[in-house]
């Protein structure tokens, strides 16, 4: 006895998280995480926004304890909290950024487009 054919099936697409963002703004976050724009994610913008104010006190007390231990160098310990201060800027922003677009573009690769 030989069986009937099974009817063709297509495959399944694979289980796509929903997010609560409209359809206009997903499309958005993925041009602005895989192209080129402005992140207007609110989480992305307060996690860069502690990263980079905590950069910026690390390198300013750092700079100044050095500045203050080396008296050769004739600069007043508040003159390297200044430029601690400027060069935590730079690799808070930096940092923070590189860090948000590789864990954007994992989640993009997950097939996460929150």
């Amino acid at each position: 006895m030989s069986e009937a054919p099974q009817p063709f099936e297509p495959p399944k697409a694979p289980n796509v998280e929903t997010s609560s963002a409209s359809a206009p703004d997903s499309a958005y976050n993925v041009v602005t995480d895989l192209v080129t724009g402005v992140n207007v994610r609110g989480s992305d913008n307060k996690f860069q926004a502690i990263f980079i104010g905590i950069s910026v006190l690390v390198f300013a007390l750092i700079a100044s304890v050095i500045v203050a231990l080396n008296a050769s160098w004739n600069m007043p310990w508040y003159g390297g909290a200044m430029l601690g201060a400027v060069v935590g800027l730079i690799f808070g922003l930096f940092a923070s950024g590189i860090f948000l677009m590789i864990y954007r573009a994992m989640r993009h690769f997950r097939g996460k487009h929150d």
